[in-house]
């Protein structure tokens, strides 16, 4: 019988997480910040979604966009975080930490994974960043990580559906590889056949737009490479029922 996939769903909003959950969902990632790839989400957000939405809530924990290696100022506030995420009901954190020279900063990740437990540890994209797939996967296995997100090293999982593959294989039983990144209707059910992944991580958004009325078009609230200021993402129950269906 074919194992049921496992499907995360990236949320940054509690009406996102409804949509998820009404879609069909098995666990969020929650985070804030999509348009730096994420960032870790607020407190209240955390609180909201706990109260709402009845699923496993993976928490990032990432303190800015830009890479993922990390100062000791950054850290501590990763640590802080955690402590945060734990007490308003998380069910796993979301975690990346990379030396200068491309290796996963074992120490430093470590360090916050005894800080988690028993929470469980997914390491994020930034294996994606690290100067080598295999050394980095059997890095995060002699770790502990229960799980890690990857496009195989490339800009989405079709363009590294091979080195996904072969992390699985790799991984074994000792660490979950989830593909993410890209992954969308019209290819979920050909990276899940040839990846053998037993978990996808998606995020099944739409444009939501803005119920303002009155629109001062000429003032910006971010910097000049902005998101539109009168609509926003949002999980699409509808896209994620399909991914539910598509996956089994």
């Amino acid at each position: 019988m074919q194992r049921r996939v496992i499907l995360e769903v990236l949320v940054d909003s509690v009406e996102s997480g409804r949509a998820a959950l009404a879609g069909g969902a098995d666990r969020l990632e929650v985070c804030q910040n999509l348009f730096e790839g994420g960032t870790t989400p607020s407190a209240g957000l955390l609180a909201a979604l706990r109260h709402e939405v009845a699923l496993p809530l993976n928490v990032m924990i990432r303190p800015r966009g830009g890479d993922f290696c990390y100062s000791r100022c950054e850290l501590e506030v990763m640590r802080h975080d955690i402590r945060i995420a734990r007490e308003l009901g998380a069910s796993g954190i979301v975690l990346g930490i990379l030396r200068p020279d491309g290796t996963v900063d074992a120490e430093a990740v470590a360090d916050l994974m005894r800080l988690a437990r028993p929470l469980s540890v997914t390491f994020h994209r930034a294996i994606d960043m690290a100067r080598d797939l295999d050394e980095a996967l059997e890095t995060l296995v002699g770790l502990g990580v229960d799980r890690v997100l990857t496009s195989g090293g490339e800009a989405t999982v079709i363009e590294g559906v091979d080195a996904i593959a072969a992390l699985v294989r790799q991984a074994g039983d000792r660490i979950v590889v989830m593909p993410g990144g890209g992954i969308r209707e019209r290819n979920v059910e050909k990276v899940v056949a040839l990846t053998g992944a037993t978990e996808i991580h998606v995020s099944g958004s739409r444009s939501v737009e803005s119920q303002m009325e009155h629109r001062n078009t000429r003032v910006f609230m971010g910097k000049d490479l902005r998101a539109p200021e009168f609509s926003h993402n949002q999980v699409d129950s509808a896209r994620v029922a399909t991914y539910r269906r598509l996956v089994g």
